[in-house]
């Protein structure tokens, strides 16, 4: 007898126990976002748990009853949805798919299923999680990473992007591409006679009808302001520059309706370059096109023009700016300017960035849009960026000595010196050579040096942040690519494009966009330098907007290293 009674309260004890759990079980899934189906496969049952009801008007009993849950997926989604639901495979511990529903909502589902000593399926757990609000915020930020947010074209990186892999797929296909630079005529007239607003309508207006053209085999981009690009794979029959040149001398034959009733008609120059005959990579390729375009647009309007090796006047003027380049480096003719940062909230000195200029023989100055891009292309602004590293670390050094102030010192790297191998390697040894703090170096990269090879360029810039050194993405906004490298990128600084402080003050999306981007940089825990602030106007604003750092003519242009050494006196005195 007391065995039995030992028995019975074994047996309600472990009731009890079992009892208790499935109420713990209950709670913690009632307490999540997801719901739940269990099914035992040796009794075809199906239980509910979780926030089922939230998410379903209909109960789910067994197997047959899953064809109620797979038809409330969009048609596009069922086979898949199918597939995970009923999928008895062994070897995958979990399957995951994500499906649209039919009443527009993402919902991920997650099957796990648990297998007998005999591998026998036995149980089955499918979870249901909510995904729209993260599917639509990726969809967002994809949106801002492929595409012009003026126009909704593709933008400049991505066009690039694209293009890229266009001349790899044409080298294997000994296939040929046409690039096309395409420039509003005029669009600073109407820019600056009807308003920014008109002129952004006319830009929308036009590359409106420049999408229309897309296809397959034709992509098309607005890079920037008045300029588009349009690029086409193997072009044959109709398909071809001449069709696309006679549709937009068409469309540019009718006027524009505008908002006002107003109507604007415009022409354009077009620069046209070819795969394999005008140069052999992308950004070659954009650079002949936009190089026949700038000559041609002088000639007229609606006008074409087709690259012609060598266009002469330019090979001239280049090898003879090439030639004294090279003189210059010689003769060691550069010199180094600095820019003050500062910080927005207390005006304290938060750093200089280091500007190189090159005095000609005339006294005067080369501008560095003029010879910069002459250099990369040649190679020589390896030489260049070296003296521009040691100089700048050097005359750091020397300050730091003289004032013990820790400000940052921002120094500009080309493409070019990232790729080389022993970059890291020379620039750390720099560091050692004057006795400087890692920290207080900061390396400024644009999008340029992440087109090539994005992992190798990261590879590095982690390299160099665990020695302390600090990396800036300098142009952020140019081009809206950016987005997808803030993720990838071991960043310490975004610099907010001078274009977007221009317009920040009178253009409505400008500031929703810089704000956004403000926001958004000091979630990652990012600094941000706003570029180009000229007016107290627009130092208010960024200031009232929490940006962090000013950086323009307002509150330092660009001055010798005597004038920054005049700024760390007065701070020390």
């Amino acid at each position: 007898m007391n065995e039995m009674h030992y028995q019975l309260d074994l047996l309600t004890a472990m009731n009890q126990k079992l009892m208790g759990n499935e109420k713990m079980f209950r709670m913690i899934c009632g307490t999540s976002s997801n719901a739940f189906l269990y099914y035992i496969f040796s009794e075809d049952r199906f239980e509910t748990l979780g926030l089922w009801q939230h998410y379903f008007d209909f109960p789910i009993r067994s197997a047959s009853d899953l064809h109620k849950l797979i038809n409330c997926a969009k048609t596009e989604y069922i086979s898949s949805l199918e597939e995970a639901l009923f999928c008895e495979n062994k070897h995958k511990e979990s399957q995951i798919v994500e499906c649209e529903m039919q009443d527009k909502k993402w919902l991920e589902f997650e099957v796990t299923i648990t297998y007998s000593e005999t591998e026998e399926p036995s149980e089955k757990i499918i979870r249901i999680r909510d995904v729209t609000k993260r599917k639509k915020q990726t969809e967002e930020l994809k949106y801002m990473a492929y595409y012009d947010s003026l126009t909704g074209l593709y933008n400049r990186n991505y066009f690039v992007r694209m293009l890229s892999e266009w001349v790899r797929k044409a080298q294997t296909e000994k296939a040929t591409i046409d690039v096309l630079c395409i420039r509003m005529d005029d669009f600073k007239r109407i820019n600056d006679s009807m308003g920014m607003i008109a002129g952004d309508e006319i830009l929308q207006a036009f590359g409106l009808f420049l999408r229309d053209l897309q296809s397959e085999d034709i992509i098309v981009s607005h890079f920037n302001d008045d300029i588009y690009y349009l690029a086409i794979y193997n072009p044959y029959g109709n398909h071809n520059v001449d069709t696309v040149y006679n549709q937009i001398c068409q469309r540019t034959g009718q006027p524009f309706q505008m908002m006002g009733n107003i109507e604007q008609k415009i022409t354009v120059s077009i620069g046209v370059a070819n795969y394999p005959e005008s140069a052999r990579n992308s950004l070659e390729i954009i650079n002949c096109a936009e190089i026949v375009q700038s000559q041609k647009k002088e000639s007229g309007t609606n006008s074409i023009a087709y690259f012609e090796a060598p266009i002469l006047t330019d090979f001239i003027e280049n090898i003879q700016m090439e030639n004294k380049l090279k003189e210059a480096i010689e003769d060691h003719a550069f010199e180094l300017y600095y820019q003050p940062q500062y910080d927005a909230g207390s005006k304290k000195l938060r750093g200089v960035e280091a500007l190189i200029r090159w005095r000609g023989q005339d006294g005067k100055f080369v501008s560095p849009a003029v010879f910069i891009p002459l250099a990369e292309k040649d190679g020589l602004i390896v030489q260049i960026g070296n003296w521009v590293l040691e100089e700048g670390i050097r005359v750091y050094a020397d300050w730091y000595r003289k004032y013990e102030y820790p400000m940052v010192l921002s120094l500009n790297i080309s493409a070019l010196q990232y790729k080389k191998a022993d970059f890291v390697h020379h620039l750390l040894m720099l560091i050692e050579k004057y006795q400087v703090d890692p920290s207080l170096i900061e390396l400024e990269i644009t999008e340029s040096v992440l087109i090539e090879d994005f992992n190798s360029v990261v590879d590095k810039l982690n390299t160099l942040k665990e020695y302390g050194i600090k990396i800036s993405l300098d142009d952020f906004g140019t081009g809206f690519s950016s987005l997808s490298y803030l993720k990838g990128l071991p960043i310490d600084t975004l610099k907010i494009d001078k274009s977007f402080i221009d317009t920040v003050i009178n253009d409505h999306p400008t500031r929703v966009i810089t704000e956004s981007i403000i926001a958004m940089v000091k979630k990652l825990g990012c600094e941000t330098v706003a570029e180009g602030v000229e007016t107290q106007e627009q130092y208010d604003y960024l200031k009232a907007v929490n940006c962090d750092n000013i950086q323009g003519f307002l509150l330092g242009k660009p001055m010798p290293a005597e004038g920054i050494e005049k700024i760390l006196s007065s701070i020390k005195n």
